[in-house]
């Protein structure tokens, strides 16, 4: 393994006080409410785009933009307070990072790295837009709600109260419905987005986290009890306990060719491969209690991991298990990766 140190350079965001403000380049065009852009092309047809990893770094208040190829920080973007998860707009220009101690929503170029602004928003901690780009959801941890924006004008269309400390989120691929993992009661609670109502809440156990949908079933970690809970989503039923071969999974990511499906122990230092036909363990890869988190997938098929505990990323080879690791900012928590936006249909942080 090695360890690069990255060129700290700073370049902020500006820090508006109106709900919505232009950073130091502009919005160039910036329209949340107005007509789509036209999409991005895509990086193998652009040479000139740099393959980009993006980082949120929660306890700093920061977001390093990584160059892929050489594996150095180009910048380090200050953020308001607590940046963690990503989603990107569904025309693919612009890439929004929850800051929820900030109560903002944080607008950066996807392919570029630079900063378009801030606006307003209670408490993002995890965001993601339905399938058919309808709604824009977010679980606020801190302050123990589900918000449901239009995913057009990010205007809410709706707030519900269903539990503490609301932590991830997916949903069914009709746009239906919404899955959010409640980590105090230790519940996966599932939203009906056509009427705007309580589907049912389910006791998975405690403290879940990650959630993924996947072949008609909803799967969620369950940090305090060691496993990941497959459960019917129809009526909530926790149909099994799949183990993960470590402590504290945390988060769930499908690879791209659909062939694996990883889960990041947090807790004890260890990601695990699982076979998606079975959802047993084909492999395990320690990673020596430096937590990782969420991960993205490269072209090259690396994994790109952020390690929580261990101030750093990480870029797996799975094949050989042989790990390098870029220094970032405290708490690495979010990860994406631009070379994703080469990729038909929606980019989320769960769908690699």
């Amino acid at each position: 393994m090695t360890s690069m140190t990255p060129d700290l350079s700073r370049r902020a965001f500006s820090l508006p006080s109106d709900r919505l403000t232009p950073g130091r380049r502009g919005f160039m065009g910036l329209a949340l409410a107005g007509a789509a852009a036209p999409l991005l092309p895509s990086l193998a047809q652009a040479g000139a785009m740099k393959p980009l990893a993006i980082v949120m770094n929660s306890g700093e208040a920061s977001v390093a933009v990584i160059d892929m190829t050489t594996r150095q920080v180009l910048n380090t973007v200050p953020t308001l307070r607590e940046p963690s998860h990503w989603a990107l707009s569904p025309d693919r220009s612009k890439l929004y990072i929850a800051d929820a101690g900030g109560n903002a929503l944080f607008i950066m170029d996807p392919v570029t790295g630079a900063g378009l602004g801030h606006m307003v928003m209670a408490d993002p901690y995890q965001i993601g837009y339905t399938p058919d780009e309808r709604y824009f959801v977010v679980n606020a941890l801190r302050l123990d709600f589900v918000d449901v924006y239009d995913g057009s004008s990010l205007k809410l269309v709706k707030r519900f109260k269903v539990g503490g400390m609301p932590s991830h989120l997916d949903f069914s691929p009709d746009s239906r419905w919404s899955f959010n993992s409640m980590q105090e009661p230790g519940t996966l609670v599932s939203i009906d987005l056509t009427t705007m109502s309580v589907r049912w809440k389910s006791h998975v156990g405690s403290t879940p986290a990650g959630v993924m949908w996947y072949k008609g079933h909803v799967y969620c970690c369950v940090m305090g009890e060691n496993y990941v809970a497959e459960v019917d989503p129809v009526s909530g039923q926790v149909l099994r306990k799949i183990p993960t071969g470590g402590i504290g999974p945390h988060n769930i990511f499908l690879t791209p060719d659909r062939q694996t499906i990883y889960v990041s122990n947090r807790v004890g230092g260890s990601l695990a491969a699982l076979d998606p036909a079975t959802m047993a363990i084909r492999r395990v890869y320690p990673f020596h209690a430096a937590g990782p988190d969420d991960i993205a997938v490269a072209p090259d098929g690396k994994l790109w991991i952020a390690l929580r505990f261990h101030e750093k990323v990480a870029v797996l080879d799975p094949a050989s298990g042989d790990y390098e690791t870029i220094d970032v900012g405290r708490s690495p928590h979010g990860i994406f990766l631009n070379t994703m936006m080469d990729r038909p249909g929606l980019v989320t942080a769960e769908k690699l």
